[in-house]
């Protein structure tokens, strides 16, 4: 079976999204330990968002990125999907969502590591001007298909 080619780096990301998440369970299990959290002294309806200011800091990063994880790159993964489905899922459009995906794993490794905010804010900007061309190509081509753009 064959299938369009930007669907490569959606699934890359959603596997780097899932080595994310097992990474922030190893980091936020030994901050429990750390700081005498159990199962059964957690209070009912406890989140990973009571730890700040009490966790150290550099545990919660990889929560805090896998939350970014959950954001963003939902609206990548539409645009991917509808490119694909638009038989516009080669070229450019491929290598600017494996550009997307690239700077998406990049922010991660730096927020997860050092968290220089300077540095993840050039990744991000970097992976939205991606996701925004992408965008861009998919909506010349529907106004195009609809007769609003003659090129």
């Amino acid at each position: 079976m064959e299938y369009s080619p930007i669907l490569a780096p959606v699934i890359a990301l959603v596997a780097w999204t899932l080595v994310v998440m097992l990474w922030m369970l190893v980091s936020r299990m030994a901050e429990f330990r750390r700081l005498g959290v159990s199962f059964g002294n957690i209070p009912a309806g406890s989140r990973g968002a009571d730890l700040e200011g009490r966790a150290n800091p550099s545990a919660q990063w990889k929560s805090h990125n896998y939350n970014h994880l959950m954001e963003q790159p939902t609206i990548f993964y539409a645009i991917a999907i509808t490119l694909a489905l638009m038989g516009m899922g080669g070229g450019l459009n491929y290598w600017l969502a494996w550009g997307y995906v690239g700077f998406r794993v990049l922010h991660s490794l730096v927020q997860c590591t050092v968290n220089i905010v300077a540095y993840r804010f050039t990744l991000f900007t970097l992976a939205t001007l991606c996701l925004m061309a992408l965008t861009l190509h998919a909506g010349l081509r529907v106004l195009h298909d609809c007769g609003l753009l003659d090129f």
